[in-house]
């Protein structure tokens, strides 16, 4: 069956402060076309990251060859490995050099449950994606994948899916951090079951 043509995010999305595309993101599709299948997951959780006055951020000392991918232009995905075990994926934002990015910390699960609860080991649909280690591992994301365009190719971001009032949305701390703690930079959907507990 063809599917419909894809909408794209407009090319303004990412002209805005970090912040407010953190919480833009909310309600967004990341989609995976992979080798062994199709999965996709609304946006429902975020964390931004800032250049400056943000010592939790990976940016804060410039640029390394961890980092590189933060560096890059708007709307480029950042894969990094945490603690030696999970990926998580980022979406870079400002401008080239700049380095500040999203975090993506949770997705509601629609398309392709199979395929992510063979990757992920559970069949539970609150377990798939309620974390950024989970939601990389669920939608196959790899350290390939660092660098990568997310606006085109096999992973990428879609908008929302039309629909009428937006959910309202809650504003946090970050969480799994110890520096700049206080900032609140952690966007999610109030009352959703498939954001990540802290």
């Amino acid at each position: 069956m063809k599917r419909a043509r894809e909408r794209r995010l407009p090319a303004g999305f990412f002209r805005r402060s970090t912040p407010e595309v953190a919480r833009a993101l909310l309600g967004c599709l990341l989609v995976h076309d992979a080798p062994e299948g199709r999965a996709v997951g609304r946006i429902v959780e975020s964390e931004a990251y800032l250049a400056v006055g943000d010592p939790a951020s990976h940016s804060h000392r410039g640029p390394t060859a961890r980092n590189a991918a933060m560096f890059a232009r708007a709307g480029t995905a950042y894969v990094y490995l945490i603690y030696g075990l999970h990926l998580c994926l980022n979406v870079v934002t400002a401008r080239a050099g700049v380095g500040e990015a999203v975090l993506l910390r949770a997705l509601e699960p629609l398309e392709g449950l199979e395929l992510m609860a063979a990757r992920r080991g559970t069949a539970r649909r609150s377990e798939l994606c309620s974390g950024p280690g989970k939601l990389a591992q669920a939608l196959g994301v790899t350290r390939a994948h660092d660098g990568t365009d997310l606006r085109a190719g096999s992973l990428r971001l879609l908008p929302p899916a039309p629909a009428g009032a937006a959910p309202p949305v809650a504003v946090r701390p970050r969480v799994g951090i110890t520096r700049a703690a206080g900032l609140e930079l952690r966007f999610f959907l109030a009352d959703c079951p498939f954001v990540s507990r802290p």
